[in-house]
């Protein structure tokens, strides 16, 4: 878990906490996003956005496009990001550690596809940050067996 320090509490701005997913793959951050809005509708959805891909539209990750999404869904409650794989970690890690993202950004350990569900959920339910952190890790322990 990294986090941009400083400021307030994350979780207690006036809106909901935003939650970004970032993929190597435009197609699977839009999917995932589209599918974790679809779960948690059924009143207000928190805002989701999907940073996938490169710039010209090929596999990979783009530090541009994440600060976009982060900016996008970031109401001031803080921003939970999601990632799939190792660069599009780096890339959000460095990110953080540079500054490059508002405070209350957090990179969260959950799998990609439940943690993403678990968090939006939680996040449309009004949960802190700190909470939506924890729904989507809690994801780990989903038996499929």
């Amino acid at each position: 878990m990294t986090g941009a320090e400083g400021g307030t509490e994350p979780g207690s701005g006036p809106g909901p906490v935003g939650v970004v997913l970032v993929s190597h793959s435009a197609a699977v951050a839009e999917s995932v996003a589209d599918l974790a809005r679809g779960l948690a509708a059924g009143g207000p959805v928190a805002p989701v956005a999907a940073a996938g891909g490169t710039a010209d539209g090929g596999l990979g990750t783009s530090a541009e496009r994440i600060v976009a999404a982060v900016r996008e869904v970031d109401r001031g409650a803080g921003v939970a990001l999601l990632v799939d794989l190792g660069s599009a970690v780096l890339t959000v890690k460095a990110l953080l550690e540079e500054d490059e993202l508002p405070t209350g950004s957090r990179l969260v350990d959950a799998p990609f596809v439940e943690g993403a569900v678990a968090a939006v959920v939680a996040a449309s339910a009004g949960a802190p940050l700190t909470a939506v952190e924890t729904a989507a890790a809690e994801a780990y322990s989903y038996r499929k067996t």
